[in-house]
């Protein structure tokens, strides 16, 4: 089965930095777009960042000049690479992609697992 597997997170103080990694699996030829989601308990799922398959970005306002979303076809990965982390981006990290398998039709939406930042001192 195609899946998304994202890892890099964990405890950082504020100010600090990761970068997520999301990794696609199984029979495909290439993710199209991607984004990254994030979701902190009790509330909704948002954007963070998008890009498209030629590299196009876009990003929430509240990471704006501090994320930075990035790909690499060749490995059929997606990074998020975050700088001055604020304690507000405590969050459940999730990877979302559009995935061209090497048979049948494109899927679309596909959700990785997640992976945990926390930001505290």
């Amino acid at each position: 089965q195609v899946q998304l597997v994202e890892s890099g997170g964990g405890l950082v103080q504020p100010g600090g930095s990761l970068r997520l990694s999301c990794a696609a699996s199984g029979s495909i030829l290439s993710i199209n777009a991607a984004g990254w989601f994030r979701q902190a308990p009790g509330k909704q799922r948002e954007l963070v960042a998008a890009i498209t398959s030629i590299g196009s970005t876009n990003y929430a306002d509240s990471v704006k000049g501090r994320f930075t979303i990035s790909r690499d076809n060749a490995k059929n990965t997606v990074y998020l690479r975050m700088n001055n982390l604020e304690p507000e981006d405590t969050a459940v990290y999730y990877c979302n992609a559009d995935i061209v398998p090497s048979r049948g039709l494109m899927i679309t939406g596909l959700w990785g697992q997640g992976t945990q930042v926390t930001v505290s001192s």
